[in-house]
């Protein structure tokens, strides 16, 4: 059962970094979809809602997402829609229901390096980069492989190098949470190949993306870069499926990203 003992709603980030650095047992709060599902305590719950982090901005080169920004406003967002072939807003759109999509927020899902998570998927595909409030800048990639920061994500910062994504997924029933799912782009003659609820965490493919900036993409390249990603990766079994169906799909799915990528070209 989570129980809080204090609500805490500060006016600057600064305030909120003090809280979370020097009172233990603090934590920031997200949209709350899956904290709530935990058994702990927390003495101080910081609640970011006050801090203008929800939003996306664009710029010539990059967009820009609020760490409070939900996921139903990415999924519906015009800017969001237009970039990479609205491969982001993909990755959420079958993401629970609209209910949970309505308070789930980016910032809570990246902080939490959900294993399980579509939209991180997408984003180690877009080469996204995370700005915290003490730390500073820091690219998903890194995030990932580190240990973790006590700090607080303020937006996330995705490229416009490129235009051309997709994204696919296998999942038991519309609304589950992916079996396995797998994102791409392409930018030049560059590719970024992931492939994440594995059940672990995204992870970047780079012996297949090789392949294909050496080889090009056609069908039989898409369908071997599959096959190169899944005998370079490892899976493993939980209640939605076994590592053994995992390694079978995952060609698939990443020949399918493919090739919508290059029917998109």
């Amino acid at each position: 059962m989570l129980q809080i003992e204090n609500h805490l709603s500060p006016s600057t980030l600064e305030e909120a970094y003090e809280t979370l650095t020097s009172v233990p047992g603090s934590l920031v709060l997200g949209g709350c979809g899956y904290i709530r599902l935990g058994d702990r305590t927390i003495s101080n719950a910081i609640d970011l809602s006050n801090l203008g982090l929800n939003f996306v901005h664009g710029t010539k080169s990059e967009v820009e997402i609020g760490a409070m920004t939900t996921l139903r406003t990415i999924e519906t967002d015009a800017l969001c829609q237009s970039l990479w072939h609205g491969l982001l807003p993909r990755s959420v759109e079958n993401i629970v229901g609209v209910q949970l999509r309505n308070c789930v927020t980016i910032g809570g899902t990246v902080a939490g390096r959900y294993p399980f998570s579509d939209p991180l998927t997408a984003l180690l595909a877009l080469d996204a980069r995370l700005q915290f409030y003490h730390y500073g800048e820091i690219s998903l990639e890194e995030f990932f492989t580190g240990q973790g920061l006590k700090d607080i994500l303020v937006k996330i910062i995705i490229p416009k190098r490129g235009q051309i994504g997709a994204f696919q997924s296998v999942r038991r029933a519309k609304t589950d949470y992916a079996v396995l799912n797998a994102a791409v782009t392409k930018t030049g003659d560059d590719y970024r190949i992931v492939v994440g609820a594995r059940p672990g965490r995204a992870v970047l493919v780079p012996e297949a993306s090789d392949y294909l900036s050496s080889n090009g993409l056609n069908e039989t390249t898409a369908r071997k870069a599959g096959n190169i990603a899944a005998a370079s990766l490892q899976f493993g079994d939980n209640p939605r499926g076994s590592g053994e169906y995992r390694k079978a799909i995952c060609p698939v799915l990443i020949a399918r990203a493919l090739m919508e990528v290059h029917h998109a070209a």
